[in-house]
């Protein structure tokens, strides 16, 4: 009895030793902290976080195979990561673009993560710092839309079709910031969050009045992730989008209005504040900057611009108007997380800095605030105008 005691205590040493040298196999290996997604009707959006960053290979589609019972899928391999048998069992999703999101050790040195399809159009993949993650976006129902209409009798020759009522800009209105995340803080209880969503809310009533419709990525004081704000603009097919902030700088001296929108190449000034709203440092920026040159950022780029004209001119002009003052910083390029994540023409737009103490006092007022709303929605009416004319000189 006492040898077979022993016995049995040695092999529980023995187990409990090789348990530990295994898990100091993987000390250093990179880990999954969650996954997650958003889904609407013809895109989702999966972030997987990591611990670390991870050099993953190409995300690929594999094709269904009935006799196996594997359905279409997606699925990239993921270095230097151990996921171990933390993730077992799938994450469903079942939104109608997929059914799963599947993790697993794929051999020693490598994970592999699998997204089970259930329509398809087109992907995308990128990684992002602060925290790691992979952002991995499917796109799907287009294509499927566009197969049932060419079903459809070709009623075209037999009778002129009506002309198609001009469909109204959907702006998507992006108050910086909000819940957990205050943003910049200026004096006396002055806070980023609070003043975007005032404007935001101004904003979207005086574009409603003037025809657009508007959405807003928040409409109380909510934590929102970079990923889910631009997630919704694209799930919601946003023709624009606009994020909305109040700037910083370490010398109080420094104050006025700058407007920034996507380009590869960037100002040196951009990076500090693209780091600060990007809640990354700016070295983490080199990632996002390689990632944006993979990507056909010119396509959207042009009129990322004339937006951030737009809108910027009526700004800085308003705000002379009704303070006899303001100091224009101009219209700049930059490498921005949440404008990266969005395929509409999108623009940040920076009304003032808390850290200076005239422009803390403007923020502070129910009439600034007022005036800078009025001025976005007549620089969106303009941006809409340039683009109605620009689209009648083609057509012609």
């Amino acid at each position: 009895m006492r040898a077979s005691a022993a016995v049995a205590a040695a092999l529980l040493a023995l187990a409990s030793t090789a348990s530990f040298a295994q898990a100091d196999d993987h000390a250093d290996r990179v880990k999954v902290r969650s996954v997650r997604h958003w889904s609407y009707d013809e895109y989702t959006r999966v972030v997987i976080e990591l611990s670390g960053p991870v050099a993953a290979g190409e995300l690929q589609r594999l094709a269904a195979d009935p006799a196996a019972g594997r359905s279409d899928r997606l699925y990239v391999d993921l270095p230097n990561v151990w996921v171990g048998h933390d993730w077992d069992t799938p994450q469903p999703v079942v939104d109608g673009l997929l059914t799963a999101v599947r993790l697993g050790q794929f051999e020693s040195e490598a994970a592999r993560a699998v997204i089970d399809l259930a329509r398809y159009e087109r992907h995308r993949m990128f990684a992002l710092a602060g925290p790691d993650r992979l952002v991995i976006d499917v796109f799907g129902g287009r294509e499927e839309r566009r197969e049932a209409e060419s079903a459809l009798p070709d009623v075209a020759a037999m009778s002129p079709a009506p002309p198609a009522p001009e469909r109204r800009l959907l702006v998507v209105l992006d108050p910086g910031h909000g819940g957990d995340d205050p943003g910049t803080m200026g004096p006396r209880g002055l806070v980023e969050k609070e003043i975007t969503l005032a404007v935001a809310k101004s904003a979207k009533q005086r574009l409603e009045a003037r025809g657009f419709d508007v959405l807003m990525t928040r409409d109380r004081d909510r934590t929102l992730s970079l990923e889910e704000r631009t997630a919704f603009a694209e799930g919601a097919r946003g023709d624009v989008f606009v994020s909305i902030h109040v700037n910083a700088a370490p010398r109080p001296k420094l104050q006025g209005i700058e407007t920034y929108y996507l380009d590869v190449n960037h100002e040196r000034h951009a990076l500090r504040v693209a780091a600060r709203e990007s809640g990354v440092e700016p070295a983490q920026l080199d990632a996002l900057q390689r990632a944006l040159a993979g990507f056909k950022v010119n396509e959207v780029g042009s009129r990322s611009a004339s937006l951030a004209r737009a809108i910027h001119g009526e700004v800085v002009g308003g705000v002379r108007q009704a303070y006899g003052e303001a100091n224009d910083l101009g219209v700049k390029r930059g490498p921005f997380h949440v404008l990266f994540l969005s395929d509409a023409p999108a623009v940040l737009v920076e009304i003032g800095f808390v850290t200076n103490s005239q422009e803390a006092r403007r923020l502070r007022t129910k009439l600034y605030r007022e005036v800078i709303a009025e001025q976005i929605a007549r620089g969106l009416a303009r941006y809409r105008k340039e683009r109605s004319t620009a689209l009648a000189g083609i057509a012609r």
